[in-house]
């Protein structure tokens, strides 16, 4: 399974591509997508549309993994990474991919073990599941790769959930 795992915003978006096969990782690729600071907002989010569009194309992932908002008082940020992320979602129905969503606590429950996990401690434990020399820079990619690791380890619920679903739909 390929899992595009994103951590949306306007500025940076953060994306990471692992392949998860037998319980096994492997980065395909990392990084942000960047917007300049003086770009309106419409043309921001163009450029988050087209970098995703683009990874999308290439690496066909089976599924994406996307961060849900939070915020804690600057609701003005909020509503920007909320366009952000909206375009991650809408990049994702576009191509055909399902889109599965975690909060902060259920990222760092799944890499980390605790969902209060500092920020240190999750990247620290993005590196070592993934075989990597170096925590991935800047953060954004890191959590877009945290993403990704939580959701190939709670895709086999899900897999199961749905199985017992449609077991009981004839």
């Amino acid at each position: 399974m390929i899992i595009l795992g994103v951590d949306p915003g306007f500025a940076i978006t953060g994306y990471g591509i692992v392949e998860y096969a037998g319980n096994k990782f492997r980065v395909l690729d990392v990084g942000v997508i960047s917007t300049e600071a003086g770009l309106a907002l419409s043309g921001r989010l163009l450029a988050i549309s087209e970098g995703l569009d683009d990874l999308i194309g290439r690496y066909k992932p089976d599924a994406m993994a996307v961060e849900e908002l939070f915020f804690n008082t600057n609701v003005k940020t909020a509503i920007k990474v909320g366009h952000g992320r909206g375009v991650a979602l809408l990049a994702a129905a576009k191509a055909g991919i399902n889109v599965y969503e975690y909060t902060p606590l259920q990222v760092k429950q799944a890499v980390v073990g605790y969902g209060r996990a500092k920020k240190e401690q999750v990247q620290q434990m993005v590196k070592l599941l993934l075989h990597l020399e170096k925590i991935p820079k800047p953060d954004d990619a890191a959590d877009a790769l945290a993403i990704a690791i939580c959701h190939a380890h709670s895709s086999g619920s899900i897999n199961r959930l749905n199985l017992k679903v449609n077991a009981g739909n004839p």
